[in-house]
């Protein structure tokens, strides 16, 4: 399934850059994230608990960013298994100075389901997805303020 979309947050490129790259900040804003460690340069493990309608679990994986181009751009690719089934994805992250303060970020990928999971959870990825996307970029947006 590929998700798309695009988010703007009033706060310098940079800034939002270094948010969106913080395992501190990701752990913080990501809904469900119980724990987020950096095992190697941009490389991390994950356990996250993700409801989908009547299906929840827990997944196990990695987190790998790569081709980062701060502060314009990075690729991530995700997977994680748990009782419910595996989940991988990968997509990219652009962000575009809107002007000095306002940041539009322009996200894409794909995602992919598998197990018990997939037979329910597919049908609403997509609604379920964009909420979790916002509720990130919506904590990123309220703890760069907090600190600012």
């Amino acid at each position: 399934m590929k998700i798309s979309g695009s988010y703007t947050i009033r706060a310098p490129r940079e800034a939002v850059f270094s948010q969106l790259t913080d395992p501190q900040a990701i752990a913080n804003c990501l809904p469900g994230v119980e724990q987020l460690n950096r095992v190697a340069p941009d490389q991390y493990e994950m356990a996250m608990t993700v409801a989908i309608g009547p299906v929840k679990g827990t997944f196990t994986g990695k987190v790998q960013l790569s081709d980062i181009n701060p502060p314009e751009s990075y690729r991530m690719a995700i997977e994680g298994q748990g009782k419910p089934g595996f989940a991988r994805g990968n997509g990219s992250v652009q962000l575009r100075a809107v002007d000095e303060q306002t940041t539009e970020i322009v996200y894409e990928g794909d995602v992919e389901l598998g197990g018990p999971f997939a037979g329910v959870a597919q049908r609403m990825l997509g609604g379920v997805a964009k909420r979790m996307i916002e509720q990130f970029f919506s904590c990123i947006e309220r703890n760069m303020g907090a600190s600012q």
